[in-house]
């Protein structure tokens, strides 16, 4: 069984708006879902708000400069 993957690019957007579309993304994440956030940063700030509503992130650098977080729940 594959899991679904949900997609949000908040490349090119000003803070907060990016942090602020992944977490409205996750608010009606599907259950077992994973969400795969790019942004132009490493989201430090959005690391401690997914933790305290139980969800866990891996960050990965990518080559051209972005970053691909998934996030999914704990």
């Amino acid at each position: 069984m594959n899991a679904e993957v949900v997609e949000v690019d908040t490349r090119g957007l000003e803070p907060p708006q990016p942090m602020v579309r992944i977490l409205e993304a996750l608010a009606v994440l599907p259950a077992g879902a994973t969400l795969r956030a790019r942004t132009d940063r490493r989201p430090l700030h959005l690391y401690p708000l997914i933790e305290e509503r139980g969800w866990v992130a891996e960050t990965q650098p990518e080559a051209e400069g972005s970053y691909v977080t998934s996030i999914r729940h704990a």
